[in-house]
């Protein structure tokens, strides 16, 4: 009886099969490669480069030569969480018992800070911990990848969104020239985010802050930065102090079967929603407030949501709902059990 083909394979003294395997392994882990710097769309970056910024072309030379593209970096940012998983099990990853306790230390424990950032700009305290919670799980995952290796390898391999990363790369070599950073060392998300709020090199331009009056904007060490920036970040986005972020909906049958869209703007108002029959707690907000319906998926079925300005700055850091609501309950879990501001 001849043997199937998958029963030799596996069997252990089977030359081939280790073979086979040696080479699965070589594949599964695809290599980096060197960025080419005498490819003519990176020969035109570092052109644009001097002629825009006044960089020095062997000085980008040098730096790019020693930049990797990684094929896994483009696996990565072409299957986001946010768009591959249901809200339930999104939920699950940000919403644990383990994080929830490490971010009421981290409010505890750097509670002089997260009141001024809030103080300042009128973001709520937990929010701003719950941003830092969820981004890089209060500074302690900030990401492994170069910078200048992520953002190369979408630079320049990546068709998508390849103009997008070449500003930002240009943006990452602005700020490290500003700063006085080798570009060779900060390290990041696989999206080139840096630091523990995860700012991209044009918001972190933009958005960061000196907390602590040094002279300095650190948002990777500099917890008075680092707060300072996320509440900057929000209030820029439309964040507006003491309004009611989101409230849970009951929505009509007819409603739930129509499925709101997932469009990120604030597409319809509090009047429009109750005269649908939405029913939530709007308190003492006029008929024209903007709002917008959120539809979740649960382990049960679909739940509902009203979400406001404050919802909607939420999404400005990340453009997703379900990013937006775990930053939202993340905050609230924060929240219970904190001492009082006076104290």
């Amino acid at each position: 009886m001849t043997r199937p083909f998958f029963a030799t394979l596996t069997r252990p003294d089977n030359i081939s099969f280790r073979f086979l395997i040696f080479i699965f392994l070589l594949v599964l882990v695809a290599p980096a490669n060197a960025i080419d710097i005498e490819r003519a769309d990176i020969r035109a970056f570092i052109q644009e480069m001097r002629r825009d910024y006044g960089f020095d072309n062997e000085q980008l030379e040098g730096w790019l030569s020693q930049a990797e593209s990684k094929p896994g970096i483009i696996e990565l940012i072409s299957q986001p969480a946010e768009k591959v998983k249901p809200w339930h099990e999104y939920r699950q990853i940000f919403l644990t018992g383990e994080r929830i306790r490490r971010g009421q230390e981290f409010y505890r424990n750097n509670l002089a800070a997260i009141l001024s950032a809030a103080e300042t700009s009128g973001v709520e305290a937990e929010i701003i911990a719950a941003i830092i919670g969820v981004e890089t799980y209060y500074g302690d995952r900030p990401g492994k990848n170069r910078i200048i290796d992520a953002l190369s390898t979408l630079a320049f391999d990546y068709p998508p969104r390849q103009k997008f990363f070449r500003r930002e790369l240009a943006r990452f070599f602005e700020l490290a020239r500003a700063q006085g950073i080798d570009p060779l060392t900060p390290v990041g998300s696989y999206a080139g985010a840096m630091g523990m709020p995860q700012f991209m090199p044009s918001s972190y331009l933009a958005y960061a802050e000196d907390g602590d009056g040094d002279g300095r904007k650190d948002i990777w060490e500099n917890i008075a930065d680092v707060t300072a920036s996320v509440g900057h970040y929000l209030v820029h986005h439309g964040w507006k102090s003491e309004a009611t972020i989101a409230v849970p909906a009951k929505v009509p049958a007819e409603l739930v079967a129509a499925a709101p869209g997932q469009a990120l703007g604030l597409d319809t108002s509090v009047g429009r929603l109750r005269a649908q029959g939405v029913c939530f707690d709007s308190g003492r907000m006029d008929d024209d407030t903007p709002a917008v319906l959120i539809q979740l998926e649960s382990e049960n079925g679909p739940v509902f949501w009203v979400g406001f300005a404050n919802f909607h700055a939420i999404t400005g850091y990340n453009r997703s709902r379900m990013y937006a609501m775990a930053v939202f309950q993340l905050a609230s879990e924060i929240n219970k059990r904190q001492p009082a501001d006076s104290e």
